[in-house]
C-alpha cells in the first residue's frame, strides 16, 4: 500500500509531521549585508511558509553552512520549501550549493 510505505520512509512520525532540512553552503555576502543577518534571514523565509523547528551556522571543512530545519506534508513540498529558503539567502549571500534531505528514523537522507 503506497500510504504504509509512505509512513515507513517517513520514519511512521505518529505524533508530528516529517522533519526536512535544507543545508547551504555560504559564499561571498553581497554589498552592504551584515553578516549576522543572513541566518535570521533564511530562517525567515522558511516560516513565512512553515513551522522553522530550528537554524544554525557553521563552519564545516572551512566552509560556512546554514542549516534550515522545518516539517512540511511531503518530500515534494519541502522541495519547494528549501528552494524558497534558498532563493531568499541567495538575496544576502551567494548559495553555493544547497541541498534538501529529510529525517528518516535516525538518519538525514
Amino acid at each position: 500500500m503506497e500510504g504504509e510505505g509512505a509512513a515507513e520512509r517517513a520514519g511512521c512520525y505518529r505524533w508530528g509531521m516529517p522533519s526536512y532540512r535544507v543545508t547551504m553552503v555560504i559564499g561571498a555576502l553581497k554589498p552592504g549585508v551584515n553578516p549576522g543577518a543572513v541566518l535570521p534571514l533564511a530562517a525567515a523565509a522558511g516560516r513565512e511558509l512553515v513551522t522553522v523547528e530550528a537554524s544554525d551556522l557553521a563552519v564545516v571543512a572551512g566552509e560556512a553552512r546554514i542549516t534550515v530545519r522545518f516539517t512540511a506534508d511531503e518530500l515534494e513540498i519541502a522541495r519547494q520549501v528549501g528552494a524558497h529558503i534558498v532563493a531568499v539567502t541567495d538575496q544576502s549571500a551567494r548559495v553555493l550549493r544547497s541541498a534538501v534531505t529529510e529525517r528518516v528514523k535516525n538518519r538525514w537522507v
